[in-house]
């Protein structure tokens, strides 16, 4: 019996951290979602004060298929100090470079709201 735990309990550890995102895999997802209106994925990466100025913006957007494209996501710098991470980033949607303030809320990084006069340390 004890063999066997032995056996299965790495197994549990390389299971549940496949599971945690990056802070930059989470900034691609939302990103993603955002575009594509995938509502219910945007919500799970984002805080719930961030999801509503998501969800703003998005009705404001006229109708089109940008959604439809591919991101080209591609990070340009990022840092993580404790459980706040940045991360600037281009995508195919936008023309310039956008910054990402993210938090971590039980062990899953989330794209929070800036606040408003808060500079990014890029």
């Amino acid at each position: 019996m004890r063999n066997i735990v032995l056996y299965f309990l790495p197994l549990l550890f390389i299971a549940c951290s496949q599971n945690q995102l990056s802070h930059t895999d989470t900034a691609k997802i939302v990103v993603e979602s955002f575009y594509q209106k995938d509502n219910s994925k945007l919500k799970k990466h984002t805080t719930d004060e961030s999801y509503a100025s998501f969800i703003s913006v998005q009705d404001m957007m006229a109708p089109g298929d940008l959604g439809s494209k591919a991101s080209d996501f591609k990070v340009i710098k990022e840092t993580v100090d404790g459980n706040i991470a940045w991360v600037k980033f281009t995508t195919s949607y936008e023309d310039k470079p956008e910054t990402f303030k993210l938090t971590k809320e039980d062990d899953q990084w989330k794209v929070m709201t800036q606040g408003l006069r808060e500079k990014s340390p890029f």
